[in-house]
């Protein structure tokens, strides 16, 4: 078993990172350096003349990108373990994991670890507002938890009971509510914010589905070889 869940979330996180980390390169890297552009002053905000929404930007760096490629992957690569554990656990109580089925499993993925935290705590750009970073670390992680929880009652709970407990689990975090700042400030223009929020979920979106299709296959395949 745990031969099984390490090859197949090695495998499916390997690919569905590589897939995110291009994507990230070509859609959210040009956000963030944009960003970067107005949080050191190079370009600035309401200022006296308008501002060029197409500024020239860094080019292809090796180190920087081939970095960015690793820890995005290596990030997928955690992320397939605890998806993959979690298939092997269902898996155990005759729940049936293919690749279609995982495709279920990652789009939950992408519900409890980015789109239920985002409904409160948005991805930021650099230069933005924001609370201190320890206590949105754990009001993030405490909602992913909750998430994670409240859909595993929903899929495979039974009864009202379980199923109001979910319901619970899934809004308690949002009315106890994340961490902000007491003042906004922040030199980057909110378009740039909502555009790179927007892409951060899009690509979490594509990359969880993947990662689900991928574990769900090759947890199958490990299954018939060793069958």
């Amino acid at each position: 078993m745990f031969q099984k869940i390490l090859t197949s979330a090695l495998l499916a996180g390997f690919c569905a990172g590589l897939s995110a980390a291009a994507l990230q390169l070509f859609f959210v890297q040009p956000v963030l350096l944009h960003a970067e552009l107005y949080e050191g002053g190079d370009l600035i905000h309401f200022g006296a003349d308008a501002v060029s929404a197409h500024p020239e930007l860094p080019g292809f760096d090796p180190v920087r990108d081939g970095l960015s490629i690793l820890f995005t992957t290596l990030i997928y690569v955690g992320y397939a373990l605890l998806l993959v554990a979690a298939m092997g656990l269902a898996e155990a109580r005759g729940v049936a994991i293919t690749a279609r089925t995982g495709i279920l499993w990652g789009i939950a993925g992408f519900v409890a670890f980015h789109f239920a935290p985002a409904i409160s705590l948005p991805p930021e750009v650099p230069g933005v507002a924001a609370a201190d970073v320890a206590i949105r670390q754990i009001w993030w992680w405490s909602t992913v938890a909750a998430t994670a929880c409240a859909l595993a009652l929903i899929a495979f709970g039974k009864g009202w009971l379980m199923w109001s407990v979910a319901a619970i689990l899934l809004l308690a975090p949002h009315v106890i509510g994340a961490p902000h700042p007491d003042e906004f400030s922040g030199p980057v223009p909110p378009e740039i914010a909502a555009l790179f929020a927007a892409r951060a979920l899009g690509i979490g979106f594509f990359a969880w589905a993947l990662l689900g299709l991928f574990a769900g296959y090759f947890w199958q395949r490990e299954e018939q070889a060793s069958a």
